[in-house]
């Protein structure tokens, strides 16, 4: 019989750092809209020196919607 079960120790996660940069001239840095639908993106630099691109749909067409969306996943996203 074959071990199907996978007993090898895997690596803990690696914790990731936020590159988020704020600029009070562009309120809308962090933020897209493809075809009307507002997204958040922003990079994860990893401890293991890579880093990770995160887009994430703000489902909203109104902008001031989705800079409040964007705001509050920055925080939960930072904590």
């Amino acid at each position: 019989m074959i071990n199907t079960q996978d007993t090898t120790a895997r690596p803990a996660p690696v914790p990731a750092k936020l590159s988020i940069r704020v600029s009070e001239a562009n309120r809308l840095h962090h933020l897209w809209n493809n075809n009307g639908t507002w997204w958040l993106h922003y990079t994860e630099h990893l401890a293991d020196f890579t880093k990770r691109r995160v887009r994430r749909s703000l489902r909203t067409h109104d902008l001031e919607l989705a800079i409040r969306r964007r705001d509050e996943a920055l925080r939960a996203d930072a904590a």
